[in-house]
This record gives C-alpha cells, structure tokens and sequence, in this order.
C-alpha cells in the first residue's frame, strides 16, 4: 500500500497516545450507589491505546516508534519490555512529580466492564505539550489516538509537513475531550480514520455527517470495528465488510481494537489489499481477546 517514496523511510508507524498503567479490579458485580462489594481479585498490567498498538505491530515485525508521557510511577520493567520490542523510545517523554496515566478497569462475573481513567501526564495544557518531534520524517506512517488534542492536531500538521500520511484514532476521547472545531481539523487532515461503531457515530454527529459514508467528503477512507459484526471500511471507491472471528474464549476486551489495528498495519505494510488488511485485523484482535497476544 505504500508508495516507493515512503517504503523507503528507515522506520514504518509513530503512534503517538497513551501508554498506561492498566489496574484490573474483578468484583462479583457493579456496586449500587452507597453500596460496597468486594474486590475478588486485582492485577496490574501495560497498557494504553498508543502502547497495545506499539507492541502488537512490533510482534508483527513493524519498525514502530511511540510519543507518549508517562509520570514518575511509570513502571521501569513496563520501559524495559517496551526498548526489548526495538519499539523507538525518543518520543517517550517523563514528566516528574506527575502521576503516570493510569486505567481503574472494574470487570464483573458476567463480562461488564467500566473504567476510570487518571489522566496524569496526558493532561491538558502540561508543559512540553507543543513539542514536535523532528524525526516523524523517518517514518512512512503516523497514527494518532488519545491525548491532548493540541498534542495530536501539532504532530498532524508536522506529519504533513514532512510528506508522512497519517490516521486519526481518537477513540472514546472523542465522546468528552474534542470540540466539533478540533475534530474537524483533525479528521479532515488524515488519510485514515479508524474506530468502533459509537465513536464513527459520534464523529459523523459532531462533523454534521448522516452516515459513515458521508464522512468520506472529509477523510479518504473510514475504517470501523463491529464487535461481533466484524469491521467495514468505507472508501470512495467502495466499501468492504469482513465478518468476524469466533474467539474461542475471552479472557478480556481491552486493547483488542488496538491489536486490530496492528494486523491491519501489518497487512497494509505488506501491501495486501484492503480486504486482506481487515481479516488481518480481525485475526489479531481475536487473539486478543483469547489472551494470546
């Protein structure tokens, strides 16, 4: 899918989003309000929507980099486990006296799930929150997802700047952190926008869009996840569905859009055709939520 120009960069896609700290609370059920339950079991693991993509499209053998802000708690084995995927690490900034970003994910017996999210080093308005990097130049792609929207449109503008195409993410933020002005900015600068259902949907309400499909008048291709439907992507020359996988269990949800997305990357980099990139998706968002990674 790439032309010859960008194959020839030295590295392949900078996600730029969080990288937390993911804190599993498993309850027997959601408490009532004034109500108590107690907690069945806990684990902490990585996390983020920048950090899952990074990892997943390394084990796909992806040359990927990261621009996130951690906090003074960020774990040191998370960093480690990160530099051992040969994922750059140039854009991962830490901002001391901060808390790092830290998901709460409360799971119940029957599959729920809720989060709390402290933001802590993605902030709005934190020092440093500007700064863009001079070496987007070195890859062929960027992909933006959570964060402080004036992080993400500044490193849009840069990436276009520098020749690079780049695919917006914003992912559940869209439903609380962007301004329809913002999101407008930021979707109409991008080759690709990616998603699940309810955020396509709520970025077609905020752009004044009826459909899906009309927001290509903004953005070349659309590509969004259907859970159990599978996922579609809308292109002006066409739309392409493929049907999803059987999981054989579900160990957990989390980070399953973003192995989605790194199968697709993986395919797209190989130069599959679309329906080809999507089946890798869904293969590798299926084996997350198996548990395999």
């Amino acid at each position: 899918m790439r032309d010859g120009a960008l194959a020839d960069r030295p590295r392949d896609l900078l996600v730029s989003g969080h990288v937390n700290v993911d804190r599993f609370l498993r309850l027997p059920r959601f408490p009532d309000a004034d109500r108590t339950v107690p907690v069945l079991a806990e684990r902490v693991e990585f996390g983020g929507t920048a950090g899952h993509l990074a990892v997943a499209a390394a084990r796909f053998g992806i040359r990927a980099g990261l621009i996130a802000r951690v906090g003074d708690g960020f774990p040191p084995e998370f960093r480690v486990r990160l530099a051992r995927a040969g994922i750059d690490l140039r854009g991962l900034t830490t901002l001391p006296r901060v808390p790092t970003p830290t998901a709460y994910i409360l799971e119940d017996a029957h599959g729920g799930q809720r989060t709390l999210l402290q933001q802590g080093a993605m902030a709005d308005g934190l020092r440093a929150s500007r700064a863009t990097p001079s070496w987007i130049s070195e890859y062929s792609w960027v992909h933006l997802t959570t964060g402080p929207p004036e992080i993400q449109l500044a490193l849009e503008a840069a990436a276009r700047r520098a020749g690079v195409p780049v695919a917006v993410d914003p992912a559940q933020e869209v439903h609380y952190r962007w301004t329809a002005t913002r999101l407008r900015r930021f979707v109409t600068g991008a080759e690709i926008l990616f998603g699940n259902r309810s955020e396509i949907d709520r970025v077609a309400e905020r752009l004044g869009a009826g459909r899906s499909e009309d927001l290509l008048e903004h953005v070349p291709m659309v590509v969004r996840t259907e859970g159990k439907s599978g996922a579609t992507a809308f292109t002006r020359a066409g739309t392409v569905h493929v049907p999803a996988r059987r999981p054989r269990r579900i160990r957990t949800v989390v980070g399953a859009g973003d192995h989605f997305r790194a199968g697709f990357y993986a395919a797209w980099f190989e130069g599959e055709p679309l329906p080809g990139c999507l089946e890798a998706g869904i293969r590798s968002a299926t084996r997350a939520l198996e548990g395999a990674g």
